[in-house]
């Protein structure tokens, strides 16, 4: 009989569930630091190596067999669209092309004398429509001589910067020969590989930020330009590509760097790491109920940063935790807050500012 009336009592308590089964009727309000929970944002980082390329690139040959007349660049000189770069020999091209003009004024003039003639209907229309095709045919001739003369000037086709020249005046140079390169710089596209288990997070506009041992410590921001359209079979990895700003025009084609893309963003409450109790794969925090009273509550987490913690279920924001004080306070035991951790001061200034 008396084992069953020390039972009863335990049993009772037990029934009422885990926040009031540690609880002591009357006891005293526990001091404690309390948090109220924010919303943070968050993403999954995926590590990359990639490497840099030009925005445009291009390797600037001759059209023609000729000899080189004239050099108007140096070595990593800046240039704009339509620049001239090389000249080569064109003197039988000036004047065939100064013979097509005077055909061209000679066919005009002829044309101009049998229209009015033709109007006046004292020349015949056949002889209307010979004058009309000599002139097409002259303006075509001054057409072809003008494209060729303009194959032998090299120009720049886009701003950039140029490379190393690899030639000199008088060299001979045939269609292929490299002249110099030409990168486009102002913005930088870096191609990666990421696996493909993450090709479901991976859209344009996801945020990347690259590092290389050739800048330090130095970091560039940028976000995804492109996804490759097919997966590589062998590495079951597709190819990515982001755009990085280069204002300052220190990032250079063919640089390796270290990659980390940005995905899945997303916003969830956060927790200061001390407010985490842990009991075995289960996690918990102690909330302050409306009522002032703490309340045990499981929770799932998700990543961590320095210092917090990513609750995917269990809180919501605006919600109190206990930070410091949670081992002491009991569920169901009213608490008193002495402090608000807001996450950046320490305990003793919080403390201290509470007395």
């Amino acid at each position: 009989m008396a084992l069953r009336l020390i039972l009863l009592p335990l049993l009772m308590l037990i029934a009422l569930g885990p926040n009031h089964a540690l609880a002591q009727p009357g006891s005293k309000p526990v001091p404690v630091i309390a948090y109220e929970v924010s919303q943070k944002a968050f993403t999954d980082r995926v590590e990359a190596l990639g490497t840099l390329r030009a925005n445009e690139s291009v390797v600037l040959t001759a059209s023609v067999t000729e000899t080189v007349s004239a050099i108007h660049f140096d070595d990593g000189e800046r240039v704009e669209a339509g620049q001239l770069l090389v000249e080569m020999t064109s003197q039988e091209e000036h004047a065939l092309l100064e013979e097509a003009k005077v055909r061209v004024a000679d066919a005009e003039r002829q044309y101009e004398r049998v229209r009015l003639l033709t109007r006046q209907q004292t020349a015949s229309e056949s002889l209307y429509d010979e004058r009309k095709r000599d002139l097409e045919t002259a303006r075509a001739s001054l057409a072809a001589l003008e494209s060729r003369l303009a194959d032998r000037l090299v120009r720049a086709p886009f701003d950039g910067v140029l490379g190393l020249r690899k030639i000199s005046p008088g060299a001979l140079v045939e269609p292929g020969d490299e002249i110099t390169t030409l990168d486009d710089d102002s913005v930088m596209k870096l191609d990666f590989s990421v696996p493909s288990v993450f090709l479901p997070d991976l859209k344009p506009g996801l945020r990347i930020t690259a590092t290389a041992r050739a800048y330090g410590n130095r970091s560039f921001e940028g976000e995804v330009s492109g996804i490759d359209s097919r997966v590589n079979p062998v590495t079951r990895s597709i190819q990515v590509r982001a755009i990085l700003p280069n204002a300052d025009r220190v990032l250079k084609p063919g640089v390796l760097m270290r990659v980390e893309l940005l995905r899945n963003p997303r916003t969830s409450p956060v927790v200061p790491e001390d407010a985490l109790q842990q009991l075995g794969e289960d996690h918990f925090v102690v909330v302050i109920g409306a009522d002032e009273k703490a309340e045990r509550r499981p929770v799932t987490i998700g990543t961590r940063v320095p210092g917090f913690v990513e609750i995917t279920e269990g809180l919501a924001s605006g919600d109190r935790i206990i930070t410091h004080g949670n081992d002491k306070a009991r569920p169901g035991q009213p608490v008193t807050i002495k402090a608000l951790d807001d996450g950046s001061g320490k305990l003793r200034d919080m403390l201290e500012s509470s007395e």
